[in-house]
């Protein structure tokens, strides 16, 4: 039987291209955006999910319920990204990035684990960030929005196995994909304290975006999963240098490995 899957935030980047893959392998895809249109630039199904918005969350799972009779994988992708200088950030657009990477993605499961439980079988894959491993500088929000989830998925991981259902995490690197135009930049104020060094880790930051691995990377360790029967909790899919850096932090002395990231943003 085919396996029916939900990919949230696949309107472009790494959802787009999960999702593509995933329907190339034979799953039924159900790819979702706040606002779908252009259905023929996908060869999945497109459909309408605001992940701030429960009830719109409750009329996608249930469209893929009527349609299908069983969901079987969960993609919970949705996110958005934030740079800027804590002192600077505006209060409103932190609540917003948590808002969408961590009370989001946990409203979506909600959502599915009802179906999940009945089923007595199904996977949640839950998109974190290489970068929820460790506080960067100007982007130590997105850091901690993402490292929460990961968190999460461990608790939900135990309260859910006794269903049949696996949760996990995999946290990406830098993809070349276009996040940047969908990230919140706090502005560089004139009068700011952290006006240069913002400004070249924003430059840095964008770099290391453009000259990231191909999405489709994901794809293929998601469809992997999706197989196994007894998946690890955490994968992560980087380059070397970026998963390398996970293993550091937890050898290093603390100030060792801030220097490390301070000599990499120039700070």
């Amino acid at each position: 039987m085919s396996k029916v899957v939900l990919v949230t935030g696949a309107s472009s980047g790494i959802g787009k291209a999960v999702a593509t893959y995933l329907q190339q392998k034979g799953y039924f895809v159900y790819g979702t955006s706040r606002n779908p249109k252009n259905q023929e630039n996908f060869t999945f199904k497109l459909i309408a999910l605001d992940v701030l918005k429960n009830e719109s969350i409750t009329a996608a799972v249930d469209q893929i319920i009527n349609e299908k009779g069983r969901l079987d994988v969960l993609v919970n992708n949705a996110g958005m990204g934030i740079t800027g200088a804590i002192e600077d950030t505006p209060i409103n657009e932190m609540k917003s990035v948590f808002d969408t990477n961590l009370f989001g993605a946990i409203d979506v499961m909600k959502a599915v684990l009802p179906k999940m439980r009945k089923q007595n079988s199904g996977t949640i894959v839950n998109i974190t960030s290489i970068a929820g491993y460790m506080g960067l500088p100007f982007r130590s929000l997105y850091s901690a929005s993402k490292g929460a989830l990961e968190l999460i998925t461990e608790g939900v991981s135990m309260e859910v196995k006794g269903f049949g259902i696996n949760v996990v995490s995999i946290a990406p690197g830098d993809f070349a994909t276009n996040i940047a135009a969908g990230r919140y930049h706090t502005p560089v104020f004139e009068n700011s304290a952290y006006k240069e060094d913002y400004e070249n880790n924003l430059k840095i930051i964008d770099a290391d975006v453009d000259g990231g691995k191909d999405p489709v990377e994901m794809a293929k360790v998601i469809y992997k999963i999706t197989n196994t029967k007894n998946p690890k909790i955490h994968y992560k899919v980087g380059n070397t240098l970026e998963k390398f850096s996970i293993v550091l932090k937890r050898i290093l002395p603390d100030r060792i490995y801030e220097k490390i990231l301070m000599n990499h943003y120039k700070l």
